[in-house]
């Protein structure tokens, strides 16, 4: 596989800038909606902005990835654009205002300094091609524009008379630079040179599988001896390379690199402490969006590939602003598993073929298995050091989904229900005045999950040590928390927690907490807060492992959201979500909730309503259908016409952002043919 297919796999949207420039577009068709009642009218002054007319954030900017530039020869494998082309989106970017801008003025703006202009961009060039040298550095001089160029010190230091080993392609050695060009350009003071790594431009084994993944983001794996590479040798091996590196751009340019850009856009966390102890200041990967000074560790980049024309360059300037709708399917992993690895890889096979079908940007898969289907988890699907490994497949799973059908990918986990040492204290309920049990002391509510005690140091660090094993050894783009995270109005009344309520100044009684309304409401309010904090902790143990890119989302119950109050019986609160994670996945399931069928349609425009009530919550807020109907006397799937008119009501709400849970790969449920035209932005686009 050549470095142009990696680097492709790794765009967000697969489908090129063409793809982008097609979700710009309404489509003609428009589907026909059956409601129970109207959708109100929205005048044009409520409507969202349109991209052209939002305001350029303070001191953001858009940066562009570049590579090999030719006069007539635009070879793909290289990722190759013509020259006339290059001349032809420079000539956009300056009469429709764009201003290019050097690194030295994003630091600076990031420090206190002068702000960057409106419609700042960074102009980047990877590889080290000696193209740039030739056609671009010419125009660099011509206009006064200042870019980065970031070589791969391997082909720097390849012999003239040798090939290079562009990622198993053979490739001229008059195609890449020498130092001599890199010191001549670095001196002009219009040339940032960045860091491509030494030699970690290619891929290896990740996975028992097979699957190739980029090793400078990725702890390889030996299949000779079964094993992954420890903590301690990926670090080891990085900062070799970091190392020597940086030693040669120093050496050639007189000034130590201070941007690093990511091979193939894949960053890692681990790496990036390395990183940063070698004095960068900036590092470039390949997501979607715009860059901001004060996170200039996770920088996004436009990809240039396909020899886009200028309108295509242009809309997808325009749509960098855009975060893009989210489109989701949530997955069951045990649906993939099967002891026979034959039938396992049909299995996905038939999974990745669906999910591309659907033309669908986001899949939320599941990390742990659940064959009962009750959500006590006692195994996992990746090694890791507190539960049996029922397959090592979420990592093949996840890569084959990221790689063939470009979709980014959520990591499904538990929160608290994992069957860990049964000393380990559980989540305990006082007894209900209500209950027919009549129990005299705390005990685990068998009708729930059995959930660990977040209030236990041993429990949050057990589950953190398995969140840190989840990013080593998979591919994410984020974690979508599951909906184990929550305490009931009777919970939690195990030992750790009321230790934790005394601490915090309550009794440590839950029912003399409960006996005053006032009360119930800050304990309420604490319990709500400590589960949010868990599972911030949490998600920043995988970003220092992974990397700063990984997103995070947490499924909401509809209570909450419809009725503020009953925060009691959950411990969730919509205004915390909206605060502390990147989505809120509201579960919007009427059949699941009991709503009778006439009411459905006002059950879900009243939970559509609540979240817009909140200043820009429907942006960050993904809603959940379901797919399946678990009540006893109807088990079974929903009709997909019936999927596709929630679907079409929630979005004539005003939702943005919608999926459903779960997919039956196997039994192809619900049908992809009825289902994508109310849910794929691919084929059928939404203004």
């Amino acid at each position: 596989m050549n470095s142009c297919q990696f680097i492709l796999m790794f765009m967000r949207k697969t489908f090129s800038l063409l793809a982008v420039f097609c979700v710009l577009l309404v489509s003609a068709l428009q589907p026909n909606v059956h409601a129970a009642a109207p959708i109100p009218f929205v005048a044009p002054k409520d409507r969202p902005l349109e991209a052209t007319e939002i305001p350029w954030k303070k001191n953001s900017f858009i940066t562009i990835a570049y590579h090999d530039v030719q006069d007539n020869d635009t070879d793909q494998r290289y990722l190759t654009l013509s020259t006339g082309q290059l001349i032809a989106q420079f000539a956009w970017l300056r009469e429709n205002g764009y201003k290019p801008v050097s690194v030295d003025q994003i630091l600076a703006a990031r420090n206190g300094g002068p702000e960057l202009p409106p419609k700042a961009v960074l102009l980047s060039f990877d590889d080290g091609f000696s193209s740039f040298y030739h056609r671009v550095f010419p125009l660099l001089k011509a206009t006064g524009w200042p870019a980065v160029w970031a070589p791969v010190g391997k082909w720097m230091d390849t012999p003239e008379d040798s090939d290079i080993d562009f990622g198993g392609l053979p490739t001229p050695r008059k195609r890449f630079a020498n130092w001599d060009m890199i010191k001549e350009v670095a001196a002009s003071g219009l040339v940032e040179v960045g860091a491509h790594t030494y030699n970690l431009h290619y891929g290896a084994q990740a996975n028992p599988q097979g699957n190739t993944q980029p090793v400078a983001a990725t702890y390889l794996y030996d299949a000779a001896t079964a094993s992954y590479e420890t903590d301690a040798a990926f670090k080891q091996r990085l900062e070799k390379d970091v190392s020597l590196i940086t030693q040669k751009i120093t050496a050639a340019t007189g000034k130590s690199p201070r941007v690093w850009v990511w091979p193939y856009g894949a960053a890692n966390g681990s790496a990036l402490q390395i990183i940063q102890q070698h004095g960068y200041q900036m590092a470039m990967t390949l997501e979607d969006g715009v860059g901001d000074v004060n996170r200039l560790l996770n920088i996004p980049r436009i990809l240039i590939a396909h020899e886009p024309s200028v309108s295509v360059f242009g809309n997808a300037m325009i749509a960098a602003h855009n975060k893009p709708f989210m489109r989701v399917a949530h997955i069951d992993l045990d649906y993939v598993y099967d002891p026979d690895p034959v039938q396992q890889e049909r299995n996905l096979d038939a999974l990745v073929q669906r999910i591309y079908d659907l033309r669908i940007n986001t899949v939320f898969l599941q990390a742990f298995a659940d064959p009962k289907g009750d959500g006590n988890v006692q195994s996992l699907y990746f090694p890791n050091r507190w539960l049996p490994v029922k397959a090592d497949l979420f990592n093949r799973v996840a890569w084959q989904l990221r790689s063939r059908a470009g979709v980014a990918i959520y990591a499904w986990m538990p929160v608290l229900s994992f069957e860990l040492d049964p000393a380990l204290p559980r989540v305990k309920k006082i007894p209900s005045p209500a209950s027919s049990r009549q129990l005299d002391a705390p005990h685990i509510d068998f009708q729930q999950y059995r959930r660990l005690s977040p209030f236990d140091e041993t429990v949050r660090l057990r589950i953190g040590e398995i969140y840190e094993d989840l990013a080593r050894h998979a591919w994410i783009d984020g974690i979508l928390f599951h909906d184990d995270a929550l305490l009931s109005d009777f919970e939690d009344s195990s030992p750790s927690a009321l230790a934790a309520y005394q601490a915090a100044g309550f009794t440590g009684d839950v029912s003399q907490i409960r006996s005053d309304p006032a009360t119930i409401q800050r304990w309420t309010r604490f319990k709500s807060q400590h589960l949010v904090d868990f599972t911030v902790s949490l998600a920043h143990k995988v970003r220092t492992i992974r990397g700063p890119h990984v997103k995070t989302a947490r499924n909401i119950f509809a209570a909450p959201i419809l009725n503020p109050a009953s925060e009691e019986w959950f411990a969730q609160n919509l205004d915390d979500f909206l605060r502390a994670y990147d989505w809120t996945a509201p579960m919007a399931m009427p059949l699941m909730e009991n709503v009778p069928p006439p009411k459905i349609n006002d059950w879900l425009d009243s939970l559509v309503d609540a979240v817009a009530k909140k200043p820009g919550a429907l942006d960050k807020t993904v809603f959940e259908i379901q797919a399946t109907d678990w009540r006893k006397d109807s088990l079974g799937p929903v009709a997909t016409e019936q999927m596709v008119q929630w679907l079409r009501r929630l979005q004539l709400r005003g939702a943005r952002n919608f999926g459903y849970y779960p997919d039956n790969f196997i039994a192809q449920t619900p049908d992809v043919q009825i289902l994508r035209p109310a849910l794929s932005n691919y084929w059928f686009p939404r203004p």
